[in-house]
């Protein structure tokens, strides 16, 4: 049996293990299932710790009890309405949605392709398909064919453009030169687990923002690395020959718009969408820098933590940014005629978060329940306790969670998903060592997204696998995985290795209050009002 054969078999048997996970829903109602019974033994067996900090002792606090399930049933719904992460997506959501809808995201991902050089045309289709996650999953659909188109113009293997591009869109998922919709996301499940500690800790919104940027050109680089040394030398000329002669009339008219440019129409509206961001992006500014503005100015969200109020408002300032322009662009298109268009735009968004709305009811339940059992604060005691006696360097703990994230991945597509999960755990015992929550959240990005492009689970490998088909009608999800997984490796040591230098470095994460390293948290109680 040949090593392809033996990989394929180890690859279709990960992937039949994968479909047989629940669905992320089930395993959150499992979560919250299991926090109830394992809430209702702990009280039973007299499960304590004492805080070494405060001298009290944690208690477990039992679900099932008359008191506990009278709780749960007048929180239900108020878990779900004050679960963070749940107006953040969503808002975001509407004015992305319109960006990407209107024309004006795939215009702006076009464009960047297009007008690269040819000697750079590697680099920026991975940047390109990094930055793509602005519109959150829109890369993944527009940018894969006018990749492999640019690619097969310009006399190269159009599987090497396609696989450039899916690298940048899926394995550099986190990296951004922007605040994405992710940062929020990320960042409201963040500061609800180090609030399990300490009630008052805040997480900023751009607490890995100074990484990200530094992960993008990192991500860029080492993308047009692998390839130009590993993944072009496959293909012998014959092989693009049979790669375009298999792409047949499907592979040429796609090269068709990239050989025009950029359309009349689409140049027209890119236009109007600048002059609309700039005006948006003027009153904003204007808001910021004014003194006595709705922006200027600070908030003090906990005691000597002084947060600017821009920053608390970043997810109404992305809603705003992204849907002028959107609508803009749309309006000088023509893909939006009325007011009607733009409102069915916003509600084919809002349908399509259906599924993340049902997750996070789930999600919300599970979170709010683990928190009031105080099974949150025992835990992370306890685990605070054991890692102190062994001692294990705090490198090493930061790196397992880029491991732990990255196999999960194979397995959960969601990267809300797995944070909620992770974080609950492991963002306090890491506080209680002196881990700040900013750095396990940003080695998570790391573990998270480096195996996005090898996951049999992500929803996206089907389209990519589709446009893979084109060039080379026989492949696989196998083939497709072998393909990406140079990338994979490569992006793994990189990141890793990066994220190490940074800690050595001890350089802030991100703008305002992102340490690497904090005094260790204990439980505490929380702040009078």
């Amino acid at each position: 049996m040949s090593d392809s054969e033996l990989n394929s078999g180890l690859l279709n048997r990960i992937e039949r293990i994968g479909n047989r996970l629940p669905d992320p829903v089930t395993l959150f109602i499992t979560g919250a299932l299991l926090v109830l019974v394992t809430s209702e033994v702990a009280s039973r067996v007299g499960w304590s710790v004492v805080n070494p900090t405060t001298g009290q002792t944690e208690t477990v606090k039992s679900l099932l009890s008359s008191e506990g399930m009278q709780w749960v049933w007048l929180n239900l719904v108020k878990n779900f309405t004050g679960f963070a992460p749940l107006g953040v997506v969503l808002v975001a959501m509407i004015g992305i949605g319109v960006a990407e809808r209107s024309g004006l995201i795939g215009a702006l991902l076009k464009c960047v392709v297009v007008i690269s050089p040819q000697m750079l045309l590697t680099p920026a289709v991975v940047f390109v398909g990094v930055m793509s996650s602005m519109a959150l999953d829109a890369g993944y659909v527009v940018l894969p064919p006018l990749a492999a188109a640019v690619f097969m113009q310009a006399g190269r293997s159009p599987l090497a453009g396609l696989a450039a591009v899916f690298a940048g869109v899926a394995a550099g998922f986190s990296a951004n030169l922007f605040i994405t919709g992710l940062d929020p996301l990320l960042q409201s499940f963040t500061q609800e687990a180090a609030q399990i500690l300490d009630p008052n800790y805040t997480v900023d919104i751009r607490c890995n923002y100074y990484f990200m940027i530094a992960s993008t050109i990192l991500i860029t680089l080492v993308g047009w690395a692998v390839t130009h040394f590993i993944v072009e030398p496959r293909y012998s000329a014959k092989d693009i020959a049979d790669q375009v002669a298999a792409g047949g009339e499907g592979a040429e008219s796609e090269s068709e718009p990239v050989a025009q440019g950029l359309t009349s129409a689409e140049v027209f509206g890119l236009c109007w969408a600048m002059g609309a961001l700039a005006v948006a992006g003027g009153i904003v500014l204007a808001m910021i820098w004014i003194p006595g503005a709705p922006l200027n100015g600070t908030v003090e969200p906990r005691p000597g933590w002084h947060l600017d109020v821009w920053v608390s408002a970043i997810v109404p300032i992305l809603f705003v940014l992204f849907l002028v322009p959107g609508v803009a662009y749309g309006i000088a298109t023509r893909s939006i005629a009325s007011d009607r268009d733009a409102a069915k735009m916003m509600n084919t968004t809002m349908s399509s978060m259906g599924p993340y709305i049902v997750l996070a009811f789930f999600a919300a339940q599970f979170v709010s329940w683990f928190g009031e059992s105080n099974l949150g604060k025992v835990i992370a005691l306890e685990g605070v306790s054991i890692l102190q006696s062994i001692s294990m360097p705090l490198w090493l703990l930061v790196i397992s969670i880029v491991g732990l994230a990255a196999i999960l991945n194979l397995f959960v597509g969601s990267a809300s998903a797995k944070w909620a999960l992770i974080s609950t755990v492991f963002v306090p015992i890491f506080a209680g060592v002196g881990i700040s929550p900013e750095l396990t959240q940003a080695a998570y990005r790391v573990g998270d997204s480096v195996t996005n492009s090898i996951t049999p689970l992500n929803p996206y490998m089907v389209i990519i696998l589709v446009f893979m088909r084109q060039f080379q009608p026989k492949a696989g999800i196998g083939s497709l995985i072998s393909l990406m997984l140079p990338y994979t490796v490569a992006f793994a040591i990189a990141w890793i290795g990066m994220l190490i230098v940074w800690m050595v470095l001890q350089v802030d994460l991100g703008p305002g209050d992102s340490p690497l390293f904090i005094e260790p948290l204990q439980a505490s109680a929380p702040a009078t009002p």
